[in-house]
Parts: C-alpha cells; sequence; structure tokens
C-alpha cells in the first residue's frame, strides 16, 4: 500500500479575494471548482501547474465569524521559487510578507486571512 499527498485545505473567507492573491503571488490558477447545490460551500483547487499537489480553498455561507483561529501560525504551507530575489521584489511590493529570516535564507507571506506562507529557494 502507498500513498502520495493529493492536497492541503485552507478555509477562506472571501474567496475572490484569496483566488486573486494565490495567483499574484505564487502564480497559481483554479484547476476546477465544486459548488455545493444548495450554495453551503465553494471549493476551488488550486494547481501550479506543474506538480500533481493542489491546494484546496473553502468558502463557508454560513460561517458566522470573522475570521479563523489560525493558532499561533506554527502550521504553513512552503513554496520553492527559482528566483529569490525576484519573488521577494514581488511579494514586498504587494506588501504580503510577514516574517523574513536572512540567516536561513527564507520569508513567509501572509494571504488574506493570516495564513503564513514559506518561500524557499530552489535547491
Amino acid at each position: 500500500m502507498e500513498f502520495s499527498f493529493a492536497h492541503n485545505n485552507l478555509n477562506v473567507m472571501d474567496l475572490e479575494k484569496s483566488l486573486q492573491f494565490y495567483e499574484e503571488a505564487l502564480g497559481l490558477t483554479v484547476e476546477r471548482r465544486k459548488e455545493a447545490p444548495d450554495g453551503s460551500f465553494i471549493l476551488a483547487f488550486l494547481t501550479d501547474g506543474r506538480t500533481a499537489h493542489r491546494l484546496e480553498l473553502t468558502w463557508l455561507r454560513d460561517w458566522e465569524k470573522d475570521s479563523y483561529n489560525l493558532g499561533d501560525n506554527e502550521f504553513h504551507l512552503a513554496f520553492q521559487v527559482d528566483d529569490m530575489d525576484e519573488a521577494h521584489k514581488k511579494h514586498q511590493e504587494m506588501g504580503c510578507i510577514c516574517f523574513e529570516n536572512p540567516g536561513m535564507g527564507i520569508y513567509f507571506i501572509a494571504d488574506p486571512d493570516g495564513y503564513w506562507i514559506e518561500i524557499v529557494p530552489a535547491k
């Protein structure tokens, strides 16, 4: 028996705003959407166009809170990039860098819901 990664899920407050962010910041595009017949949820599966891994963004119509509890943001996604300098410049212009660790050569960006995304150089 073998297992392989399929996707990670993040719940979002404003699906369209999040889709715009992930496309602009990371170049992800919507591969497919699933909408509940009663309108109670929308799932959007994002792809980088290169790997089999997907990011599922979930919007819930009946979520009554103003945000999601992200704890201490110790869990995160990580993306590697082939041009760290260009990526850093882009994310700096977008104003989404939330933490930098120059000693490790990495930094984090935050999405519209406050989820942290680690940016690492391609090895």
